[in-house]
């Protein structure tokens, strides 16, 4: 899906900009980007996309409900007729004629955007209003466990979404009735009238009063929908959660979206992805990483553990001498990868506990065991003093002995 411009960065105003400051910098862009002076291959699409920011931000509803929804808010409730058919030029750049033969001002770009024509104070203009629209797409922020992304999961999930109204079919009107075309725009939507400015001449249109800009007039209103062809419902939908999905990842359900206008095609729904924090595992990519809190008689002899994992508590040999902070590896017991095959691995950090308090016993076996380590020099640490020269033999048996005592008492 392709991402509009933010119509505040796309005219380079500040968002609490106000009307007169948003007014003066569309003036200044739209003399410069205007296809008759501008011959830039862009220069169209740029003058249509300034014209349609300044056509969303000029107007205090369209620009409140952009301000609150984004461009969900606009492409949703509005056509492309209502955004440009609102801009008054003449209010803009004056009403006096420009000099010189040639000059098509703004009213040749509007109709190539919108392929219509349109005389002075008549009607029709961009032809009619009441087309299919295709339906805005809508956003759902989804939260899961970490856990859950690992396996993946079927979610459902809930949200409000505009439809098209059952009881009349979106038509407005009561069942066995029908919308009449408004005679004043003859279904249009907009009366337009022809101004003169330095520019050239400009179509100026505006919606029709009669029929309120849909072109048609219902005399008797549909009484679930009070007449708009929509109703807001709430609906519950499925959403399939491939395993090792990251946050930040977008799923997209196609027709989920809004309901079109006048039978057009529905919007997206685009769920968005965030993996709550596990208090136990941390994710990095597809890498699982855990503390695995032991005792100083394990790292010093070696053990057999259970360690958990998310995909189950599994069998790690700790090594014998196992240093404090070093890590293990459990491969294949990280998370699944997402765009590829197998799964990533769970690093485990090892902890050594120190305990704060002894027994009896184990003061006497950790002493015995300092002196021997004392007499030996396997108790030193490099630069410090005493003697470091290694006994072997019968100390290091008693050494062993007394680690086996001191396992057995902790």
């Amino acid at each position: 899906m392709a991402e509009k411009k933010d119509y505040y960065d796309v005219l380079g105003v500040q968002k609490d900009a106000d009307e007169k400051q948003i007014k003066k910098t569309y003036r200044k862009l739209a003399m410069q980007y205007h296809p008759d002076r501008n011959q830039e291959p862009d220069a169209e699409e740029k003058f249509k996309e300034i014209s349609e920011a300044y056509g969303v931000l000029s107007d205090p509803e369209k620009r409140k409900r952009y301000d609150q929804f984004g461009h969900a808010g606009i492409d949703s409730q509005y056509s492309a007729e209502d955004i440009f058919g609102g801009i008054h030029f003449e209010d803009i750049f004056g009403s006096r004629r420009s000099g010189g033969p040639g000059q098509g001002g703004f009213e040749s770009i509007f109709d190539t955007f919108f392929g219509g024509g349109g005389g002075a104070g008549g009607a029709g203009g961009y032809g009619s209003r009441v087309v299919p629209q295709r339906g805005g797409d809508l956003r759902y922020d989804l939260h899961i466990a970490l856990a859950d992304a690992v396996h993946g999961i079927e979610s459902k999930i809930k949200l409000m979404r505009t439809e098209t109204c059952d009881t009349c079919s979106g038509s407005g009107a009561k069942p066995g009735t029908s919308p009449k075309t408004c005679a004043n725009c003859r279904g249009a939507g907009q009366v337009n009238q022809v101004r003169r400015t330095p520019f050239g001449q400009f179509i100026t249109s505006t919606p029709c009063t009669q029929c309120r800009g849909t072109g048609k007039i219902i005399e008797s209103p549909c009484s679930t929908c009070k007449g708009t062809g929509r109703v807001r419902r709430a609906r519950t939908i499925p959403v399939s959660v491939p395993a090792g999905i990251e946050t930040g990842s977008r799923l997209r359900v196609a027709g989920e979206g809004e309901h079109g206008v006048q039978g057009g095609p529905p919007g997206d729904l685009y769920v968005v992805m965030h993996i709550e924090p596990d208090p136990a595992f941390v994710r990095d990519r597809d890498t699982i990483m855990y503390e695995l809190p032991i005792r100083f008689t394990q790292a010093t002899l070696g053990d057999d553990v259970v360690v958990p994992t998310l995909h189950g508590d599994v069998k790690m040999k700790i090594p014998a001498g196992t240093q404090a902070d070093s890590t293990l590896r459990l491969r294949g017991k990280g998370m699944p990868k997402l765009h590829g095959r197998g799964k990533g691995d769970q690093l485990v950090k090892i902890k050594i506990i120190v305990p704060k308090r002894l027994s009896t016993q184990e003061q006497e076996l950790l002493a015995e065991l300092q002196k021997i380590e004392d007499k030996t020099g396997q108790g030193k640490i490099a630069g410090s003093t005493g003697d470091t020269s290694s006994k072997g033999g019968t100390s290091d048996k008693k050494r062993k002995g007394i680690f086996e005592k001191v396992k057995d008492a902790f």
